[in-house]
């Protein structure tokens, strides 16, 4: 949600550039550290050393900011110091390892997805032990639990179940696993409960426009994205428009210029007009909530106001900076925040490169039109880097997106705004703004869905930190070659490895393309595909397939489909009805013979059902005991009972296969687990059913909810993990990773090897592995050599994405 940001002044004073970088590694590397001991410890050396070398009469001017870095640091590591105590008391730590049960009253923080809810807990009581305390949790629940799917924030929330602690550095310290459902135990403040009625009204309003652009409204006014289709949202990320639906320091600046505004043509004297503009920039972060890119728009619009009441001019890029210093001592945790790094990269970006950028527009287009279509620019250049950790692909037409959609960004931001403002009160004159709004609104989704439906949208790059140095090199490389102040020499030089680099790019990327073709095994019989946060698998057995599951999203799956040249499926197994797991069921409608399907918990669940039988597939509801043959394997239902088993997670369809013919060529056993439990994997062990097998697709995308009996049991060769890269669930966690490696069987992650095919090997009991980044043989259960890099497939990601916690839920 990104709209026009002023310029930065010709000269930008960068003294400040150190110490703020030198606070956020300090941050970064003290929360990480285990036990705040490590960090008090770092603290009083970090401030020891910056007063001797500021006592030292040493010559030069890189003393004072070599002083000032250090005690940035030392400030950065003090605040963790200080907080880690709290934010981890020895009551909560110590019922985490022993697994106690724990009643919790919590204050929900942000909104509730899929069951999962942010939020601080206020007291705790552990074995009929009370205790007072402010630690920031995320609960995991179930997403039919009205308590949590209607939860406000700022409301209280009674809550019982099992705590984890989280790795350190994430932004919360516990995760809370709920047994039995929450119940409400306070209303929010007043002033809280008028916001979320404000958004409820806003995003009714919008509810009732029609397509994207309605769905997409409510995202780029006020950042609520709750209506946003995983296919829109998926279109907005390949096409690099993602940012227009994260509140933004031109949110920030909309809202306080039109408060200033209104304040002049009331006549109100200058510190009354900024009083009211302060006044308005807090309602709005409480209407569309305290998430990092907000804070820090926030904090940089204050500190803004207040050099504007002393009458000192306030320049951007120190202004940043400051920002930057006062979010860190105040939450260090957010050096390790995804989305407030791309926050500031972005401002930093705009401040540092849309003038230049612009003037180079400037030769070729109004000077007026340049300025506007240099901000994305300098943006997605800043924030380029950092997204590539989270997703291997740059976006071809990202640039081409970003020119056509950004002009329309601040017109819907601020209608938007309007309409927002109005609905409680006048919904007729809202109903009117949410039109106005409409238009500019569906005009992005447009873009978005033609830029991401072009040939080659994503282009895959290296991963890791060679990649991102890769991807700098080229760009400080196009930077000096297009823009003016570098001398003719260097220009012409950084031209000339900008041809090379692109030469280089595109033979590696053929030349990928040829080897994976090459080396992709012709008889493999199980595949993990891509799909982000979720399970697809596919099954295939002398031409016959069957898939189990269908992930989030249509498109990514129909994607997987097309590469592995499947058209019809003869056998379709929905394990349960969680979005990761049947949100792309439409993309296989009139493709499929037969379908088993779970338990139903809602008439939703039963739609699903009815749509697959209106597109001539058997539907039939299975539990324990069913059985039937797909080519050269037998397939057996191993769970659900049918009895006894609530629908949803602990219902997962479980199927196993077995060689059933004569397997001339080998055949490959496995079993698939759904989204079970560790209750439920307990009880399935019990039946006595399970035998060895060549593959496992671990439960629940590697969730820490897991039986270590039922994979010694299994003692699978391969384990397959369906999880998205960057999730901010944490999966796969270290306790599913450790329990794997104990057994002997190798995880294949479709977030770090995406798509992956498993093969019989040349020898009984050998397997062959190909994935997109490299093709293994595992001989007798170890992994022998690996093969040729293969060109990744792109995975999008969410750029509102805070550092992934390993985190477990009933259900994502």
């Amino acid at each position: 949600m990104a709209a026009q940001h002023r310029m930065a002044p010709a000269a930008n004073d960068l003294r400040l550039l150190p110490v703020t970088a030198a606070a956020w590694l300090g941050a970064g590397i003290a929360v990480a550290a285990p036990g705040p001991g490590v960090a008090f410890a770092a603290a009083i050396g970090l401030w020891v050393l910056a007063a001797v070398l500021a006592l030292l009469r040493v010559p030069g001017a890189w003393r004072g900011l070599v002083v000032l870095a250090l005690a940035g640091a030392a400030l950065a590591v003090t605040s963790v110091a200080a907080q880690s105590g709290a934010r981890s008391p020895e009551l909560l730590t110590e019922a985490a390892h022993a697994g106690r049960s724990v009643e919790l009253v919590v204050v929900v923080s942000g909104r509730a997805v899929d069951g999962r809810i942010p939020a601080t807990v206020e007291s705790a009581r552990v074995a009929a032990t009370p205790v007072e305390v402010s630690t920031p949790v995320l609960i995991f629940g179930d997403a039919g639990d009205s308590a949590i799917r209607g939860a406000q924030i700022g409301s209280l929330l009674r809550v019982t179940g099992t705590l984890e602690a989280a790795e350190p550095g994430e932004e919360v310290a516990f995760l809370v696993f709920l047994r039995g459902d929450a119940i409400r135990a306070g209303a929010p403040p007043w002033l809280l409960a008028a916001a979320d009625a404000v958004r409820r009204d806003f995003r009714q309003a919008a509810s009732a426009l029609p397509g994207d652009g309605g769905a997409l409204l409510p995202g780029l006014a006020i950042g609520d994205t709750s209506a946003v289709s995983a296919t829109l949202d998926e279109a907005m990320k390949t096409a690099s428009l993602s940012h227009l639906t994260a509140v933004s320091g031109a949110n920030c600046a909309i809202v306080v210029g039109l408060a200033l505004a209104v304040a002049a043509g009331l006549g109100l004297p200058r510190l009354a007009r900024l009083g009211a503009a302060a006044g308005v920039l807090a309602g709005f972060v409480v209407l569309v909530t305290p998430e990092p890119s907000v804070i820090r728009a926030a904090v940089m619009a204050a500190i803004a106001l207040f050099a504007l009441a002393t009458g000192r001019a306030a320049r951007g890029l120190p202004l940043l900076c400051v920002a930057v210093l006062a979010l860190l001592a105040i939450d260090p945790w957010l050096s390790r925040s995804y989305g407030f790094a791309l926050s500031v990269l972005a401002t930093a970006g705009i401040l540092l490169l849309a003038r230049p950028i612009a003037e180079v527009i400037g030769r070729r287009l109004p000077r007026g039109l340049s300025l506007v279509l240099a901000v994305p620019i300098a943006a997605q250049l800043a924030c380029q880097p950092v997204l590539l950790l989270l997703n291997p692909s740059l976006p071809l037409y990202g640039v081409a997106a970003n020119l056509l959609a950004g002009p329309a960004a601040a017109p819907v931001t601020v209608l938007g705004l309007v309409a927002c403002a109005a609905a409680p009160f006048l919904p007729p004159l809202a109903t009117v703004f949410a039109w106005l709004a409409w238009l500019p609104a569906s005009w992005i989704a447009a873009v978005a869905a033609f830029f991401a439906g072009l040939p080659g949208a994503r282009s895959p790059w290296p991963t890791g930190a060679l990649g991102v140095l890769l991807l700098i090199a080229v760009t400080l490389a196009g930077l000096l070659a297009l823009l003016g102040g570098a001398p003719h020499r260097v220009r012409r030089w950084a031209r000339r490895a900008l041809v090379v680099a692109l030469v280089g790019y595109l033979a590696t990327l053929a030349g990928s393309r040829l080897v994976e073709s090459v080396t992709r095994p012709s008889d493999w019989e199980f595949a993990l595909c891509d799909i982000g946060q979720g399970d697809a698998t596919v099954i295939r057995s002398q031409g016959m397939i069957a898939l189990v599951d269908t992930g989030p999203d249509p498109e990514r799956l129909r994607h997987c489909l097309d590469e592995l040249g499947i058209g019809r499926i003869q056998l379709l197994v929905l394990t349960h009805y969680d979005l990761d797991h049947v949100g792309g069921v439409s993309a296989v409608y009139g493709r499929v013979d037969r379908a088993l399907i779970g338990p139903p918990s809602d008439p939703g669940d039963a739609r699903i059902a009815s749509d697959l039988r209106a597109n001539g597939a058997a539907v039939d509801q299975v539990s324990r005991g069913e059985s039937g043959t797909l080519g050269e394997l037998r397939w057996d239902v191993l769970w659900p009972p049918p009895r006894g088993v609530e629908p949803g997670n602990p219902a997962s369809v479980t199927i196993q296969v077995t060689a059933a013919g004569d397997c001339l060529r080998g055949c490959l056993s496995g079993i698939l687990l759904g989204d079970l439990g560790e209750e439920s994997q307990a009880r399935l062990l019990g039946t006595g059913r399970l035998r060895h097998v060549d593959v496992v697709k671990v439960a629940h995308h590697g969730s820490a909810d897991q039986s270590a009996r039922l994979y010694e049991a299994l003692h699978a060769t391969i384990g397959l993990i369906g999880v998205g890269a960057g999730n901010d669930y944490g999966h796969p966690t270290a306790k599913l990773l450790g329990i794997l490696a104990a057994v002997g069987t190798r995880p294949i992650r479709s977030d770090l090897d995406g798509m992956s095919l498993i093969a019989p090997g040349d020898r009984p009991g050998d397997l062959r592995v190909w994935t997109e980044k490299a093709e293994d043989v595992v001989r007798d259960g170890e992994l022998t050599g690996a093969g040729t890099l293969a060109t990744p497939t792109p995975t999008p990601t969410r750029t509102r994405t805070p550092a992934p916690s390993p985190a477990v839920g009933p259900s994502d």
